[in-house]
């Protein structure tokens, strides 16, 4: 059951999900920082828009979506915890299953940290999670609303996953992420390698994203909360445990 998927470059970091559903021709939307793109890459597929699928309240993830709307009529699914500050949901949801898109389950996580009504797309059949910024390439989202605690436990939802699965978050922040990380562990073979392959990527006009998840469990300093190594280099206890190591990094990234 194969699913299509574009890369959508907005703004001047900003990444836009379309899908399609190869069973159904169903396509799909994840997040629209901006119509312009959006609609010329729709143009390009040939696709006909079914859904938008939002993950977070901020502009630059929604800001395109009423131009969008009213030129495809598709309909916008969204977290019924941020109904009040998202456009109009033609579909309020919850943690759990979510109508199928075509020949594909969908999931929904409630994924709070960046903010508190973060939600995230899980498509098992086809091994994809749209995360938004909760989870990014090489980081996690700052905490604008949420807590480390409630951040810690959204990401824990994702190491949970297949190693396989692909990662679609929102920006293309993996230069100044793994910045952040090889400035605590500058000698790590891991982080080396997937910097030099980054900026390669970035070199040639190629985006880092999607990315698959056994990459960001090797190498995310947010998803290594139990390797001591990385206490260490954060200056903690030995014996730290994974919520006082992600909190100690996600503050150290805060000060970077």
């Amino acid at each position: 059951m194969a699913v299509e998927l574009i890369t959508i470059p907005c703004r001047a970091d900003n990444y836009a999900w379309l899908l399609s559903d190869s069973a159904s021709g169903l396509a799909a939307l994840v997040d629209v920082p901006d119509a312009a793109p959006v609609l010329e890459a729709l143009e390009a597929s040939g696709w006909t828009l079914d859904y938008i699928w939002l993950t977070h309240h901020h502009d630059d993830h929604i800001a395109g979506v009423a131009e969008v709307v009213a030129a495809t009529g598709a309909k916008v699914w969204g977290a019924a915890a941020d109904a009040h500050r998202l456009p109009p949901l033609d579909l309020a949801l919850t943690e759990g299953a979510a109508p199928d898109f075509g020949a594909q389950a969908v999931q929904v996580f409630d994924v709070p940290g960046h903010t508190v009504g973060h939600i995230a797309y899980y498509l098992p059949g086809a091994g994809m999670a749209f995360t938004g910024d909760s989870l990014m390439s090489w980081g996690c989202g700052r905490l604008f609303e949420g807590t480390p605690a409630q951040m810690f436990g959204s990401l824990a939802k994702f190491a949970a996953l297949p190693p396989e699965t692909v990662i679609c978050s929102g920006h293309e922040y993996t230069l100044s992420n793994g910045r952040f990380a090889l400035s605590l562990e500058p000698d790590h073979p891991d982080l080396l390698a997937r910097m030099a392959a980054a900026e390669m990527a970035r070199a040639q006009g190629h985006p880092t994203l999607p990315v698959d998840l056994a990459t960001e469990l090797a190498t995310n300093p947010f998803l290594r909360g139990s390797d001591p190594a990385l206490a260490r280099a954060l200056g903690l206890a030995e014996g730290a445990d994974a919520l006082a190591v992600f909190t100690a990094a996600r503050a150290a990234k805060d000060r970077f």
